[in-house]
């Protein structure tokens, strides 16, 4: 099924929301707040090895209507989790095994209390096109619409910078999931129309631009995926070993000349996690350039390789993944780009794709894929659109 691009500050989301607000709290929303997903174009796995990523916040996003309250209440209506509400204090956070969407509330708002102890409460209603599951970072885009909301409702001088690492906080320390910085700084700091490559050492970051004859394609091959869950701790524990083995607090500070010399002293399994990331590293810079040249011969090259080492190194695509990007590789050869993208283990692929190729690369898609693996694709037509906090 193709998805409709939707307007990610659209009036009719706006008007949904403020719509919900009053069926549930029988007044308007002071405020409605917009925080977008991201793709990653290239470089997964890198942030938290304190590496180079290049993401761009994408035209699908979470949108919360707010009003402040005068007590430590926090009220939440979900409208895609189900329908469900979650009520809390402030002043008594304690995680939920029954909704687990909440926990992202409570974490993001126990990480934001550790630097504004005086904030009180909301009623938030909450909804958003992000898909869940896919690897575009529906929960980022939740706790950065979230901080943006908090930061408007008590005016807060809460920087884009600041709030990411309250919400990767809230991921790492109450939600479990040991992400990088990456999902939450794009969706706070995108620029429109550009992707961002990302310093996750020091968060330096310098755009480039998309050029306008190339679309951002996505297709969710609908593998369902479950980051915490899944193996994704486990790879960030390997990469810490080979850090280790080194010297170095992360392997951003091993060039791939120290880890060839070292490889028969590092375990094989050990030393292929290790080689996905420093090459990745590479691959990340080396496309930034090429987008500021318009050099597609490059990017195509770089997102191959990439997509390669995921799978060969790093292990985390799947079958269907593989061909996925296998199919729109052969439409595109050196004129556009494709990988996996996200974390892995299932979700999306993403492909750069000139305008010209849009239709052929979508039938390829539609034509194949359900019939090769038995699924139906989800396809996305993005475009790189405005951080929260930019």
């Amino acid at each position: 099924m193709t998805q409709p691009v939707p307007k990610s500050h659209g009036l009719e989301q706006q008007a949904l929301v403020q719509n919900l607000f009053k069926q549930q709290f029988q007044q308007s929303a002071e405020i409605v707040c917009h925080a977008p997903g991201r793709v990653n174009l290239i470089g997964d796995h890198t942030d938290y090895n304190d590496g180079f990523v290049l993401p761009a916040a994408i035209n699908y996003g979470t949108i919360i209507g707010a009003s402040a309250r005068e007590d430590n209440l926090v009220k939440v209506y979900a409208h895609d989790c189900d329908q469900q509400t979650a009520e809390f204090s402030l002043s008594e956070i304690v995680f939920d095994q029954k909704m687990m969407w909440s926990n992202y509330v409570k974490g993001t708002l126990q990480a934001l209390l550790k630097k504004y102890p005086d904030i009180k409460g909301a009623n938030l209603v909450v909804t958003g096109n992000v898909p869940q599951g896919a690897g575009l970072s529906s929960s980022a885009s939740f706790e950065i619409a979230l901080l943006r909301v908090f930061t408007e409702l008590y005016q807060l001088e809460l920087n884009g910078v600041n709030a990411a690492l309250i919400g990767q906080q809230a991921e790492n320390d109450f939600v479990g999931c040991n992400c990088g910085i990456m999902d939450q700084l794009i969706s706070a700091m995108g620029q429109k129309g550009h992707a961002m490559l990302l310093d996750c050492k020091d968060l330096s970051f310098e755009d480039a631009p998309i050029p306008d004859d190339l679309a951002l394609f996505i297709v969710n091959s609908n593998v369902k995926r479950g980051l915490v869950d899944s193996a994704y701790n486990l790879r960030r524990q390997q990469c810490e070993a080979v850090a280790k083995h080194f010297g170095v607090s992360a392997l951003r500070d091993v060039t791939i000349e120290q880890l060839n010399a070292a490889q028969d002293k590092i375990e094989p399994e050990l030393f292929k996690r290790a080689r996905h990331v420093v090459s990745e590293n590479a691959r990340a810079v080396t496309t930034l350039k090429a987008l500021k040249n318009n050099d597609m011969t490059t990017i195509s090259a770089a997102m191959k390789a990439s997509h390669n080492s995921l799978r060969d190194d790093f292990e985390v695509t799947t079958k269907e993944m593989d061909g996925l990007v296998a199919m729109i590789d052969k439409v595109l050869g050196g004129e556009g780009g494709v990988r996996m993208t996200g974390g892995g283990f299932g979700g999306c692929v993403v492909a750069l794709v000139p305008t010209a190729l849009l239709e052929k690369v979508e039938a390829v898609v539609i034509n194949n894929y359900e019939n090769e693996f038995g699924l139906k694709p989800s396809i996305y037509h993005c475009s790189a659109t405005q951080g929260a906090f930019r």
